[in-house]
């Protein structure tokens, strides 16, 4: 076995133990909008956080197929705790695009620090002396609770217009408002980050067209040479796949412990099996497509919709589910309408909206053939 094969071993191995945490606890979560303590160090345990780090740095710069399947392994425990997990891994990935004095700074503690990303462009930068005062409020930021870095997104002041650049804050840098009461992945943390006139070295800093590119990077694996875009659209949507799967298990063994399942619930149950697989191996190909070097321009445009399309599916199928539990299945105490609303969180993402993605890539192989 090489040391790859052992390191994806590893981390799945982990995942699956991560997800019996994260399963004990996701009521909790839930209830709490964050993630319990417990949830949080099983992450950094399983590895979450150091999967794309370089390996100069002591990560693994581990492949988006392995990160996909170890999301959705966590997912099937608990969705809010799987999504966290995988932002944390995209962040730390754009760490790779700092000069390397920035990198040694962000790694000095070791590959697990928690770096979170806040990629709106809602702050601005200035000029002072070799760096920058950055300040900004950023909504949204994942699992900013229990981090130990953040990444956020501002704009530079230029001479023909502003442009957008990447920071690294540490802990201290930055305050957390309260701001996050959704409907669901509700435990996920998501509030707000708040930095004012922090300072910021240049080796702190990067453009933010060269992670959107894959370029400008110190590292050569596949994970931080890939464009944003091939990979992007994975990192929300592996924990989709994991909620699926816990939604069918649920279900299953509600009605397949009645007396007599009747012919509707046999249906339900493999029309649900059947395009939540279907969704699994549409990710699969787009995880495939991401760690291949040689993958063109064409699938910068299908994995998007190739990952939206996949959502869709799966929320489909967890609605059938939820639509045939009765009023029990809405109750709080009961892991399904949990899981529903969680499906619905995700699947709202920007990432993950069919329209958008698909009308480019439509667009692309329209154009395609009427060139051929």
């Amino acid at each position: 076995m090489t040391s790859r094969q052992m390191s994806s071993a590893r981390l799945q191995v982990l995942a699956e133990k991560a997800a019996e945490t994260a399963l004990f606890h996701a009521a909790e979560a839930d209830m709490a909008r964050a993630l319990p303590p417990p949830v949080a160090d099983a992450i950094r345990e399983a590895g979450f956080a150091r999967h794309f780090v370089p390996t100069e740095w002591g990560g693994s710069a581990g492949s988006v197929t392995d990160l996909l399947r170890a999301a959705a392994t966590l997912g099937e425990g608990c969705a809010s705790a799987a999504w966290c997990a995988s932002v944390i891994a995209g962040a730390a990935r754009m760490g790779a695009y700092l000069p390397l004095a920035g990198q040694r700074e962000i790694w000095a503690a070791g590959p697990d620090s928690v770096i979170v990303g806040a990629l709106m462009p809602c702050g601005t930068a200035t000029r002072h002396g070799d760096g920058w005062r950055v300040s900004g409020e950023w909504d949204f930021t994942s699992a900013i609770g229990i981090s130990d870095w953040a990444l956020v997104c501002a704009q530079v002041p230029q001479e023909d217009g502003a442009e957008l650049w990447f920071f690294a804050l540490p802990r201290a840098d930055y305050e957390i408002a309260d701001t996050w009461h959704p409907v669901g992945m509700r435990g996920t943390g998501s509030n707000t980050l708040i930095a004012t006139e922090a300072y910021v070295p240049r080796h702190r800093a990067f453009p933010r067209e060269a992670m959107l590119k894959g370029a400008g990077t110190t590292s050569v694996a596949r994970c931080h040479t890939v464009p944003l875009r091939v990979l992007s659209g994975l990192l929300f949507a592996g924990p989709a796949l994991g909620a699926a799967r816990a939604a069918l298990e649920v279900w299953c063994a509600r009605v397949g412990g009645r007396p007599a399942p009747d012919p509707g619930a046999r249906l339900v149950a493999a029309r649900a099996a059947t395009g939540i697989d279907t969704a699994d191996m549409l990710l699969g190909r787009a995880a495939r497509v991401a760690d291949d070097a040689t993958a063109g321009a064409t699938e910068e445009l299908r994995n998007p919709a190739d990952c939206a399309l996949a959502v869709e599916l799966l929320v489909d199928e967890v609605e059938r589910l939820y639509r045939t539990v009765g009023s029990t299945g809405q109750l709080p105490p009961d892991p399904l309408q949990r899981i529903w609303r969680d499906l619905h969180g995700i699947a709202g993402h920007v990432a993950l909206r069919v329209d958008p993605a698909g009308s480019v890539y439509g667009e692309h192989l329209l154009r395609s053939a009427s060139h051929g």
